[in-house]
């Protein structure tokens, strides 16, 4: 075994105990919480290890790294996550690749993602991706729809040809009335994913809590965390 494999399977199994000492706690079943491995910044080499340890889920936030990256890897039986802020005009290259785009916050993303799923002959999962510290403008720091936003664009995804609503998401805000405060966060957001689950009981995904806050995101409910650093390392700095 190589020494990155080595190292890459030994935070691995850090990281799935912590899942499942997580699960324990809240009285949850360890096979309720998907691990999803972000691997921005990380080679395609890393990926590979990944999936030879067994991991099925992989995220990126960034279309120039993710496309090489995705299209390197093709032939794994991975499924990726597009994770970041998406621009209209990455649409396109992200659907080629993507299984689901999780950072969905806007209208006209919507119609974007539908017009090329429909042309790629694909279905792309989405979650709308909730600002818990949206201010007057109803957007977050890093993206996001404000919760009053929810239900609107839900339904836009919803009728949209192409794509699958699949739940919500979430990153635990920096600035506002949840800031430190992440499994507050994370509980309101299991709140709204009981509410958009009325109307669209199918959309059951809560993808919250990363490799510092994935405890408090198991403990309010969350279905997949997103972790990069606990498992590949501290990142490099990009140049």
């Amino acid at each position: 075994m190589t020494d990155r494999k080595t190292q890459l399977a030994a935070n691995l199994a850090k990281v799935e105990e912590r899942i499942t000492a997580a699960c324990v706690a809240a009285g949850r079943k360890r096979e309720e919480v998907t691990l999803i491995v972000v691997t921005k910044t990380y080679p395609a080499s890393d990926v590979r290890i990944l999936s030879e340890l067994g991991v099925r889920h992989v995220a990126e936030n960034r279309d120039q790294d993710a496309a090489p990256k995705a299209a390197a890897c093709s032939d794994l039986p991975l499924k990726w996550h597009f994770v970041g802020q998406l621009q209209t005009n990455k649409v396109r290259s992200v659907v080629g690749y993507a299984d689901v785009v999780q950072s969905v916050d806007r209208a006209r993303l919507v119609t974007a993602l539908s017009k090329e799923a429909v042309r790629a002959g694909r279905e792309i999962g989405c979650l709308i991706q909730v600002a818990l510290d949206a201010g007057e403008s109803g957007r977050g720091e890093r993206g996001g729809v404000a919760p009053d936003g929810i239900e609107e664009l839900a339904d836009l995804v919803g009728r949209a040809p192409g794509l699958r609503l699949d739940g919500l998401m979430t990153v635990a805000p920096l600035t506002g009335e949840y800031a430190g405060r992440e499994r507050a966060a994370f509980e309101r957001l299991m709140d709204l994913s009981t509410d958009l689950r009325r109307a669209h009981p199918a959309a059951t995904m809560v993808s919250a809590g990363m490799s510092a806050d994935l405890e408090q995101a198991v403990a309010a409910g969350a279905t997949h965390v997103r972790v990069g650093t606990a498992v590949l390392g501290v990142r490099p700095r990009l140049g």
